[in-house]
């Protein structure tokens, strides 16, 4: 490391240390540096001249000067089932840094091994899950959507066991925030309302700072509002993406409304509203049309945490302000998706329209509205090419056409508006698959290849039209599990 403008500090160490645990990682064998964040690095405030100086602390067997490695305790309701024995299985917070801009960095090293909370894990992570949550984490990013980041992964030679043998990574995850929903849930429970209020003031002095000098009851009120609308907005922007999360349990909901814990995720391709992206996931719990209603039922849980230290009805009005923010913010994004800038009462009648027409004819979503934010310079063509019966894109689109008679935009400027919205690329499950295949047989560039075009996922990147083709036959619908 060298160059470093930051600050380290290890705050979450403040709080009762019942919410903790001193874990040292189980060190990896022949560990390699995968991928190495760089821009991210840069944003943090340190510049990694060497990335193999890293490999090490990635592998768990070095840790840095003022690392202080913890395994985090929480629990929370899993398929909407409280289970009081979770917490960090197989990650630790290492630190805390505060870059040059002033936001702090949490470093959570993944797959560090077993800690007092695994349970009948063995701590480990396995390659192709890492790799999906550095790749899917970074796509968000790319999408504009809140989310924790991927700063560097490992790979090792450690043999580890799921469904078959596999092989060990790990990776580098960071965050302006770990704690969770079930941080406050496992408070709540098994703490004591002191220990409620500690952990509320905790997250509010560093992350909610807008808040600090407003009276007791007001502070907390203002707070819970706002946890409550940046989770609803988080899920309407992922709505507007078609991407599934497929384990919205309440331990894997970030109190500071980001994107938190890839696992059996999915974007959309063929649009199926009640798509599953979970195959354990057999009732279909966390099905895309579920999103919105399991956020609001996350959102409960930490209500219900949070009685012992709010008045009942400021948190009933607390809760709210959910779905007043997830439906501002879903008919924005459809209307920004859809180039309607002179709002009309119709216009949610066209949106939700618009889902069954791609849903009883199985479009593939991202490409409909990267499509109709061509309309004008490419024509009707790569709209209605979705569609096995043209027919059915016609009679949308004349309704569509008939809409945008009202806007006072040009049609250019509409459209580039909408394509700053409506992706070319996203992170389809067969393009993981692939990388994946290609790391487990050593070759990592691919995985690098594909990142890149994720950075600029609304750019038309003419040399990578590839990366944006409708999915192979064998790519749609992908079985992924928790078994990570």
């Amino acid at each position: 490391m060298s160059s470093n403008e930051f600050r380290v500090e290890h705050r979450y160490l403040e709080l009762p240390d019942s919410f903790y645990t001193r874990v040292q990682p189980s060190p990896l064998k022949d560990a390699r540096m995968v991928c190495f964040n760089h821009k991210l690095a840069e944003q943090m405030g340190f510049h990694a001249q060497s990335e193999s100086d890293w490999t090490a602390v990635g592998a768990g067997a070095e840790l840095l000067e003022g690392m202080d490695p913890v395994a985090m305790k929480y629990t929370g309701h899993q398929f909407g089932v409280y289970n009081p024995d979770l917490g960090d299985g197989r990650g630790l917070l290492l630190w805390e840094t505060t870059g040059p801009d002033g936001r702090r960095w949490d470093w959570h090293l993944k797959g560090a091994g077993m800690t007092p909370y695994s349970r009948f894990g063995d701590g480990r992570a396995v390659l192709r899950s890492t790799i999906r949550e550095y790749l899917c984490s970074e796509a968000m990013h790319g999408l504009g959507i809140p989310t924790t980041r991927a700063l560097f992964m490992i790979s090792a030679r450690d043999p580890v066991r799921r469904e078959s043998i596999e092989t060990a990574a790990a990776l580098v995850r960071v965050a302006q925030s770990h704690i969770r929903f079930g941080h406050f849930e496992f408070a709540a429970h098994h703490e004591g309302p002191e220990s409620v209020k500690t952990l509320l003031e905790h997250v509010i002095s560093l992350h909610f700072p807008h808040l600090i000098n407003l009276p007791d009851g007001e502070r907390h009120t203002r707070w819970f509002e706002e946890v409550v609308e940046r989770t609803a907005r988080m899920i309407a922007d992922w709505q507007a993406v078609g991407f599934c999360h497929g384990v919205m349990n309440s331990d894997n909901m970030s109190i500071i409304g980001d994107t938190f814990d890839y696992g059996p995720f999915a974007f959309l391709d063929d649009f199926d509203a009640g798509y599953i992206s979970n195959h354990t996931d057999q009732a279909g719990r966390y099905a895309y049309n579920r999103q919105p209603q399991v956020g609001f039922d996350n959102c409960q849980y930490l209500a219900r945490a949070l009685l012992p230290i709010m008045d009942e009805d400021d948190v009933r009005r607390g809760l709210r302000h959910y779905e007043t923010a997830y439906n501002a913010r879903f008919l924005q994004n459809m209307r920004d998706k859809l180039g309607l800038a002179n709002e009309q009462d119709t216009d949610l009648s066209l949106i939700m329209d618009t889902f069954s027409m791609l849903h009883e004819h199985h479009v593939d979503y991202t490409a409909f509205f990267r499509a109709l934010s061509n309309l004008q310079a490419h024509g009707h063509s790569p709209v209605r090419d979705l569609f096995v019966d043209r027919s059915v894109a016609d009679q949308w689109l004349e309704h569509y056409e008939e809409r945008l008679m009202s806007e006072t935009r040009a049609h250019d400027e509409r459209e580039y508006a909408m394509r700053g919205v409506n992706p070319k690329y996203i992170l389809r499950n067969y393009l993981a698959q692939q990388v994946i295949q290609e790391a487990q047989n050593g070759d990592y560039q691919p995985m690098k290849a594909l990142l890149k075009v994720l950075e600029r996922p609304f750019d038309e990147q003419p040399a990578n039209e590839a990366y944006a083709a409708l999915p192979p036959d064998w790519g749609k619908h992908l079985n992924i599990s928790c078994s990570s």
